[in-house]
């Protein structure tokens, strides 16, 4: 899927905005995101694709089956997507377990519905956000598979 007609379209300036509010933003969002109360915002724990760098990014998504679904807010543009496709992997804590997650796939609205609460879906329709990344399990890295997944 091409994720040019997909997530929030922004320019050159927004972009340098957006990162420079998100490396405010991201570090309070990382202390409540991934606990075991908290089934809207996991960390996707990455590698820099040019740096080798680790990652940690806070993003929301959903457990669908033994995979994870997660919106594609930036499409292409996100560094985060962009670095785990490079790598094929990541690693995914959520409700205060840690996941390998493995098959980056760029799926459609209709695909990636059934992981949402209709009111998430409906934010997400708003904000033109017809892409999602599924990635399945490949380990269980501490524990069992996520709530309503199957390993």
């Amino acid at each position: 899927m091409n994720g040019a007609g997909s997530g929030i379209q922004l320019g050159p300036r927004a972009r340098r905005a957006v990162r420079f509010a998100a490396r405010f933003v991201n570090p309070l969002v990382l202390l409540i995101a991934g606990r075991r109360w908290m089934p809207v915002v996991g960390i996707l724990h990455h590698r820099g694709r040019r740096s080798g760098r680790i990652y940690s990014t806070p993003l929301g998504m959903r457990t669908l089956g033994s995979t994870f679904v997660i919106p594609r807010t930036f499409g292409d543009n996100a560094a985060w997507y962009q670095n785990v496709l490079a790598a094929g992997f990541g690693v995914v804590t959520y409700r205060g377990r840690d996941y390998t997650v493995v098959d980056p796939e760029v799926i459609d609205y209709a695909a990636a519905a059934p992981a949402f609460p209709r009111y998430e879906l409906l934010q997400f329709r708003l904000f033109g956000i017809n892409e999602y990344l599924r990635m399945r399990l490949a380990s269980v890295a501490r524990s069992s598979a996520p709530a309503g997944a199957q390993a």
